[in-house]
């Protein structure tokens, strides 16, 4: 299995903080933010692979971090989806299948966003997205807020954990579960992605890519507890980044 960290987007919404950096390398609790992710990745036995996507202006930052940051034990690719901004972007998944394609990856994949930071275990994801297989799971939180779901995507589940609705920003949610742009696809679906797109799918945002999905194939839904962030603006940035820096004066890592 292969790790895909979706990290080419411009993150305008975090200016000046993401202006000269990218970022899942901004730093919380003084450490970058994309390395609480692989701690992670790492603790995963049959993962073999982590591959980076960015983009032609962050490329530079990734390598230098790779360079000389902290060594990981698993090996760590860089790729460089060409582009130069916000206007010419590919999208998470648009990046999603130049990633597959470039790496001519055959392998089942596990995708996650570069600005997910979370106290979790995926280890229970994959075990639960394993028993789902062959068909494709995602990861799910319940921010136990209707208001705060129509920010994001709202999921609907069955008895068995099956994915029965999906609906990106939804004016008027049914549920307080959202998707967290984690998602493991089985090797044989990840044609999928190309089919979406050559129907004129929409390459930014990927729970437009699952709720198109979840149409034609079963897709499965894991409910994660505990701490999660999506870095998306400076507030949630700074909270983040206080509650780390506070946990870790606790000794809680």
């Amino acid at each position: 299995m292969k790790a895909l960290i979706l990290s080419a987007g411009y993150a305008t919404r975090l200016y000046p903080l993401t202006k000269d950096s990218p970022k899942p390398l901004l730093p919380i609790a003084g450490r970058p933010m994309v390395e609480y992710l692989i701690d992670k990745l790492e603790a995963i036995p049959c993962l073999n692979e982590i591959i980076i996507v960015t983009n032609d202006k962050f490329a530079r930052n990734f390598e230098e971090w790779h360079a000389n940051g902290t060594s990981f034990s698993k090996p760590i690719k860089i790729l460089n989806d060409g582009t130069t901004s916000d206007s010419d972007k590919l999208g998470a998944v648009g990046d999603m299948e130049f990633a597959i394609e470039k790496e001519a990856i055959k392998d089942d994949l596990l995708v996650i966003a570069g600005d997910n930071l979370f106290k979790f275990n995926l280890t229970d994801f994959l075990k639960f997205a394993e028993a789902k297989s062959p068909y494709p799971s995602i990861g799910l939180y319940d921010v136990k807020n209707k208001e705060e779901v129509k920010k994001y995507s709202a999921v609907e589940l069955d008895n068995e954990g099956r994915v029965i609705d999906f609906q990106e920003k939804p004016k008027e949610p049914r549920t307080s579960l959202i998707a967290i742009c984690m998602y493991y696809f089985p090797e044989e679906k990840l044609r999928f992605i190309s089919q979406y797109l050559k129907s004129n799918g929409n390459p930014d945002a990927p729970g437009y890519y699952i709720r198109w999905l979840h149409k034609q194939e079963k897709v499965y839904g894991y409910i994660f507890k505990g701490i999660w962030y999506d870095i998306g603006d400076i507030k949630s940035y700074q909270e983040a980044n206080s509650v780390y820096i506070e946990r870790r004066g606790n000794g809680n890592g």
